[in-house]
C-alpha cells in the first residue's frame, strides 16, 4: 500500500507539472479578445456577444459542459429597465458532486461618463479574472478530478452582483456542494500610476463566518448560513508556500476592499465558502473609465495569480470530506490533545499557530485517526485546527 507521505508527494508534483502548463501568452490572446468590445455593460447587447465568445472559447475544451445562464436583472439604479441576462458557467464533471468554483466577472462599466455606451474595455476589471478562469480549464481539463470544477465567466458585478447572486442561489436551490469559490477580480496590474509596485504577491480576501451570524439575505431567510472561508484563505496561503519562488497570496482578513465588494460575497450570503483575489496596488485612475487598458497589465503577474488559483483547485479537487465536530481535551496540560469524528480511510492532519499569528506555523500528519496528542505544544498559546490531507482544516472548539 502506498504510505500518506508518498501519496501527498505524488499528488503535490502533479499538482505542480499543472502550473508550469499556465501560459501568459493564452491568458493575452483571450484578454485581448475580450477588450475589442468597445464595452461590456450588463445593460448592453455587447455582453451577449463578449459571452457568445467565451462561451465558444470553453467549448473548444474537451470534457467541459458549458452554458449560457439566464436570469432576471430587475431596474435599479444601473439597470434602466428590466433585462434578460447571461453569465457563462462552465462544468468539469468529476467522480462526485461536490464542487470547486474559478470564476471572473466579465462585464464592464465606465463610471466617469454615465452613459451606458460609453467606452470601458476592462481589461483589468475583470477581462484579467476572465481569462484566469478560462487559462485554468484549460489546463486542469486534461486531468480526471475527484470533485467537480466549475469554471464561471460573471456578468452583473457593477451592478451589484447580480450574476453571482444567481448562481449562488440556483446554487443553494438545487443543493449543490460547494468546497470552495476562488473569485478573481482585478489581478492584472502589478504597479499603479502613483508608483507603487508589488508583482510577488496577491491579496487574498476573506469574511470572518462569525460576521454573518446576525446577517440574513431578506425578512424571511432566517439566520445566515455560515461558511469557512476564513479557513479557506488561511489554507489556500499555507497550501501554496513555496511553489512559485517570490510569489505568494497576501492574506487581508476582511470581507472585500472598504466599501466595496466582488461576486465571493454572494457565495457567503448563501452560507458557501468564498474568498477574492485582488491585485496589491490597485490603479483607481483605470478603473470603470475608457483607461483600463491592455497596455498596462503585467501579464507575466495575472499567470502567478493563475497559478495559484490552480494549485488550489488542484489541491481541493481531490480532498476527502472535512472532519467533523473538532474538539480540545478538556485537562489542562503543557501537551495538546484532540478529537473529531473521522471518515473511514480519510488521513488527517493537525494545524496549530499562536494566537496573534494569522497564519499555519506547524503542523503534523497523524494518519486515519480519530484523535491525537500534539507534545509540547499548549491550548492555552495556540489554535489548532484539523483537516483531511488536502482539504481545509476545521478549527477545533
Amino acid at each position: 500500500m502506498i504510505s500518506l507521505l508518498a501519496f501527498t508527494m505524488a499528488v503535490v508534483q502533479s499538482n505542480e507539472d499543472l502550473i508550469r502548463q499556465i501560459d501568459p501568452n493564452r491568458i493575452k490572446a483571450t484578454i485581448e479578445e475580450l477588450v475589442k468590445f468597445p464595452n461590456r455593460n450588463t445593460n448592453n447587447e455587447t455582453l451577449f456577444r463578449a459571452a457568445d465568445y467565451l462561451e465558444a472559447e470553453y467549448k473548444k475544451i474537451p470534457g467541459l459542459i458549458v452554458e449560457q445562464m439566464h436570469y432576471t436583472a430587475k431596474p435599479m439604479a444601473r439597470v434602466p429597465v428590466q433585462k434578460d441576462v447571461v453569465e457563462v458557467v462552465a462544468i468539469l464533471p468529476g467522480e462526485d458532486s461536490r464542487r470547486v468554483i474559478v470564476g471572473g466577472h466579465f462585464d464592464t462599466i465606465n463610471m466617469k461618463v454615465r452613459d451606458l455606451n460609453s467606452v470601458a474595455r476592462g481589461a483589468d476589471d475583470d477581462a484579467s479574472g476572465t481569462a484566469l478562469a478560462l487559462e485554468c480549464a484549460r489546463v486542469m481539463s486534461q486531468k480526471k478530478w475527484k470533485h467537480t470544477l466549475v469554471f464561471v465567466a460573471f456578468s452583473g458585478e457593477e451592478q451589484g452582483l447580480l450574476g453571482s447572486a444567481a448562481l449562488a442561489a440556483r446554487a443553494r436551490k438545487e443543493g449543490w456542494k460547494i468546497d470552495a469559490v476562488l473569485s478573481n477580480d482585478i489581478v492584472g496590474e502589478s504597479r499603479n500610476a502613483q508608483g507603487q509596485v508589488d508583482g510577488r504577491h496577491v491579496r487574498l480576501f476573506s469574511e470572518d463566518p462569525a460576521d454573518q451570524v446576525t446577517r440574513t439575505r431578506n425578512a424571511d431567510a432566517g439566520p445566515a448560513r455560515l461558511h469557512n472561508s476564513r479557513e479557506l484563505a488561511r489554507f489556500i496561503e499555507w497550501n501554496f508556500r513555496g511553489k512559485v519562488r517570490v510569489f505568494a497570496p497576501k492574506l487581508v482578513f476582511r470581507k472585500d476592499r472598504f466599501q466595496r465588494g466582488g461576486d465571493h460575497t454572494s457565495f457567503n450570503n448563501e452560507g458557501f465558502s468564498a474568498v477574492r483575489f485582488t491585485e496589491v496596488f490597485e490603479d483607481f485612475t483605470h478603473q470603470h473609465s475608457d483607461q483600463d487598458l491592455p497596455e498596462y497589465l503585467d501579464y507575466g503577474y495575472i499567470a502567478n495569480v493563475t497559478r495559484v488559483n490552480l494549485f488550489s483547485a488542484a489541491t481541493l479537487a481531490n480532498a476527502p470530506e472535512p472532519p467533523a465536530s473538532v474538539r480540545y481535551d478538556r485537562p489542562q496540560a503543557h501537551d495538546t490533545g484532540l478529537s473529531w469524528t473521522s471518515a473511514q480511510g480519510v488521513e488527517y492532519v493537525v494545524y496549530w499557530r499562536e494566537t496573534q499569528s494569522a497564519t499555519w506555523q506547524g503542523f503534523r500528519n497523524v494518519g486515519a485517526v480519530a484523535k491525537a496528542e500534539i507534545k509540547g505544544v499548549n491550548k492555552d498559546d495556540c489554535i489548532f485546527a484539523v483537516g483531511a490531507v488536502g482539504g481545509v482544516p476545521v478549527e477545533a472548539k
